[in-house]
């Protein structure tokens, strides 16, 4: 999230934070598509994370940025903290250890998001050469160790970080270890959200096992495809998980905020300072019961941001966001958002991927996210193996994209960028995979020559 909300508009009812979500409903003509991707930037010498203060540090690099863009900075303080674009809607931002967070624009289709990532991609190497940094998209950090990571001067996260070893072992790898990429689509009714984030829920760990891309910690294999998706397993399971009640009868708005409004709390956001609350309940802040903030009272500002805190593998805003893949190269980046844009906006897609998955139980469902990480497209759901679903699946996407008939310039729809899925599932392999085979093999057992290989 690049920015907190400022909307000091009174929270007074319940009801005003299911309106609040409810405003997200589109018209089918408005669906637009928003993916955000997370890189680590590390030093061109010795392959070394790059901190936020000195010689060639992370602010150069976004003050650089800013010179090049024009964009307006996001400040902390004194810190710039990251930059968006008034007119575009795009912003960059950054994760705990400095990952470098692209939120793109929203748009109408993937050809325009293609455009705009490979326009972000050359900008920041105009930018990021003469500092001598690289990028490097992958799910986890090969090489360093949480001790190693720097830590951005950002208030959330400092909060964050003191609380993550309260509720789970793994969290603190999740904020400074872990990069993904999410696409955010929208939805024309409370049904069809409902629909859509019953199937993405379903689907996420398909998509899992497709873009795994983790497969290293420390500098050696770690025994999972996707170590990124397993961390999340013990990270906070308060605020992230497979969300079996959403299959319940009575799913709705108001019941994602009675989901939410039980999600502790991580701060309040006063003015220009982060109140640690972390632990706390928002129905308390909303009552003016808060400890240690007494009499102060929840406001839309208050409640945006504490929705952006929390994790399921979807999470619904004013959209959906598809949270279950890890980063990866360009193609990768460009695979997901037609992944789900072909399955989830277009009906037929839709109305058969539902079909796919409706009689999996909340039992399966959890067996296949907790599988996915370690065997990927070997794990088993309702008999059949996710490299099966996953080829339905893909085929239903590619005729979900042909059937939106939306054209490049060379007369292509936006399934050519699932062709990179489609040649995955033909060798059977996933980009751990594929990435253990060079640390096997020409690699010589070492993890350095990744980041010559797959930087971006």
């Amino acid at each position: 999230m690049a920015r907190d909300q400022v909307d000091l508009t009174p929270i007074e009812r319940r009801d005003e934070l299911v309106d609040w979500i409810a405003h997200g409903i589109r018209p089918k003509a408005q669906f637009r598509i928003g993916t955000e991707h997370e890189k680590f930037a590390f030093t061109l010498e010795g392959h070394r994370p790059v901190p936020y203060e000195g010689r060639r540090g992370i602010r150069e690099l976004l003050e650089g940025m800013n010179l090049l863009l024009g964009w307006q900075p996001i400040m902390e303080g004194e810190n710039v903290i990251g930059l968006f674009d008034v007119t575009g809607g795009g912003a960059i931002s950054l994760e705990p250890g400095g990952q470098f967070e692209l939120s793109g624009a929203q748009v109408e289709t993937v050809h325009q998001t293609s455009s705009e990532l490979m326009a972000h991609l050359a900008q920041i190497r105009e930018v990021a050469r003469p500092l001598h940094i690289g990028f490097l998209g992958i799910g986890m950090t090969p090489s360093w160790t949480r001790a190693e990571m720097p830590r951005m001067p950002k208030g959330r996260y400092k909060i964050m970080t003191n609380y993550m070893p309260k509720v789970g072992k793994l969290g603190l790898d999740m904020m400074y270890r872990t990069c993904t990429v999410q696409t955010n689509l929208d939805f024309s009714s409370e049904a069809d959200m409902v629909k859509k984030l019953r199937v993405s829920i379903a689907l996420q760990p398909v998509a899992t096992a497709l873009f795994a891309n983790s497969p290293f910690t420390d500098g050696k294999p770690n025994g999972f495809l996707s170590y990124r998706a397993e961390i999340w397993r013990d990270t906070d399971n308060a605020r992230s998980g497979m969300l079996p009640w959403a299959f319940e009868d009575g799913m709705g708005f108001e019941r994602w905020v009675d989901y939410a409004l039980d999600v502790p709390m991580y701060f309040v956001k006063h003015g220009d300072e982060y109140v640690d609350v972390a632990g706390q309940s928002f129905r308390d802040l909303m009552a003016g019961k808060l400890p240690g903030m007494p009499g102060a009272r929840a406001t839309i500002s208050d409640w945006a941001n504490h929705i952006s805190t929390i994790f399921p593998e979807v999470r619904l805003k004013r959209y959906l966001e598809m949270r279950g893949a890890d980063s990866g190269a360009l193609p990768n980046l460009l695979a997901l958002p037609a992944f789900w844009v072909g399955i989830l906006y277009d009906d037929l897609s839709l109305d058969a991927a539902w079909d796919l998955v409706k009689n999996w139980t909340a039992d399966e469902r959890q067996a296949l996210r907790d599988a996915v990480p370690k065997v990927g497209l070997a794990a088993k759901v309702h008999g059949r193996t996710v490299f099966e679903v996953a080829t339905d699946v893909l085929r239903l996407a590619r005729a979900g994209l042909t059937r939106r008939k939306h054209l490049d310039i060379g007369g292509e729809d936006e399934g050519k960028y699932l062709d990179i899925l489609v040649d995955r599932l033909a060798r059977g392999t996933t980009p751990a995979q594929e990435l253990l085979e060079k640390f096997n093999g020409p690699w010589g057992g070492s993890v350095d020559p990744i980041y010559a290989e797959e930087s971006y």
